[in-house]
């Protein structure tokens, strides 16, 4: 980051409100570190779907926004207490145009999370910030530029990945951009509870395609009529995000989770979206392989936390080994039961 900072200048730290939101998303937009998870519609979101508070802070020099770091506080018995950039994001963190402005508003966060009293500040950076905290190596993200032509596309696909691609094709699958989210959270509640995870409220992506608009969209893919598939994939710039996804167990013989992301790139393509993000994984899962599996590239990315009443880095993930009873017994529950109590716990979450 080059520092632009005149030193006599005077930078500030405000909390968002609604009379900034043009201005903050602007600077998000504009920025090369900028991501969907940087803007301000998911203040709303998680004000309105878990009722969290929410501390969007921006720094201001002379009337102009210098950085932004959107931040969550989620507390709880089961899943600790942190103050996030971003709850239920998977990037994250500072974002500025000088380093006066990053620096501020670091220290902001940190004055921020000691008054709060959290176990820890979690900043999701997709780049190190080179502070010296401590930092979680669990996760990866997955980008890749593709071609406006399909064919291009599947062509650099892998030829055993490839091969299952065609096969989806050739089973009579279908994808359709559909309205509303009553079909995606039918499939995608089935696949997270078969997962042994809580699922979140049908609020929530109601909520994410009310206020992200057409930057929100849902792909359904159908078999002979029938639903097996489902994608809500965010926009931003000119990339695309598949973020929440799931399928019911007949999608696994017909490849129908194959087609369904081969689909939404052939659409993706031929409206001139440029980057394909696969998104976050765990390092060794089962998502990294398949993502691995299509020819895309893992990068590291550098969650970075400043401990405030823990000792070390948080551990909220499936890996730890005390949340594998829980995750068990989830997946044995009926599905009207996980449907009815998920919600609950999945806010805790974040």
């Amino acid at each position: 980051m080059e520092s632009t900072v005149v030193e006599s200048e005077a930078v500030t730290v405000q909390q968002l409100t609604s009379a900034d939101y043009a201005r903050w998303y602007q600077f998000v937009k504009d920025s090369v570190d900028g991501t969907f998870f940087h803007l301000s519609g998911w203040k709303e979101v998680i004000e309105q779907a878990f009722g969290y508070e929410v501390y969007f802070l921006y720094s201001e020099r002379a009337g102009r926004i210098t950085g932004v770091l959107p931040l969550g506080h989620v507390k709880s018995v089961l899943f600790g207490n942190s103050l996030s950039s971003v709850p239920f994001c998977v990037y994250g963190g500072v974002i500025a145009g000088d380093d006066q402005s990053a620096m501020t508003l670091r220290q902001a966060a940190c004055r921020l999370a000691d008054k709060l009293g959290v176990d820890a500040l979690e900043l999701k950076n997709r780049v190190p910030s080179n502070q010296g905290w401590p930092v979680k190596e669990l996760y990866v993200t997955f980008r890749k530029e593709i071609s406006q032509d399909p064919e291009e596309n599947l062509k650099a696909i892998p030829r055993k990945q490839r091969a299952m691609v065609r096969k989806g094709i050739n089973a009579g699958l279908s994808g359709e951009i559909v309205q509303g989210c009553d079909r995606f959270y039918r499939i995608y509640s089935e696949s997270v509870r078969n997962l042994g995870t809580p699922v979140m409220p049908l609020k929530y992506f109601q909520l994410l395609r009310e206020i992200f608009g057409n930057d929100c969209d849902v792909l359904m893919v159908t078999h002979e009529g029938k639903d097996i598939a489902g994608v809500m994939s965010f926009y931003f710039r000119d990339e695309v995000l598949p973020y929440y996804g799931g399928s019911i167990p007949l999608a696994r013989n017909l490849k129908g989770n194959d087609f369904m992301y081969w689909e939404l790139m052939r659409r993706c393509c031929e409206r001139g979206i440029r980057v394909f993000d696969y998104g976050r994984s765990k390092v060794g899962a089962g998502s990294y392989s398949f993502k691995k599996n299509w020819g895309f590239t893992p990068e590291p990315l550098h969650y970075e936390y400043y401990l405030v009443k823990s000792s070390t880095v948080p551990e909220i993930n499936p890996n730890n080994p005390k949340y594998q009873m829980f995750i068990k017994a989830w997946q044995k529950l009926p599905l009207s039961i996980a449907n009815a109590i998920g919600p609950m716990l999945a806010r805790k979450l974040g």
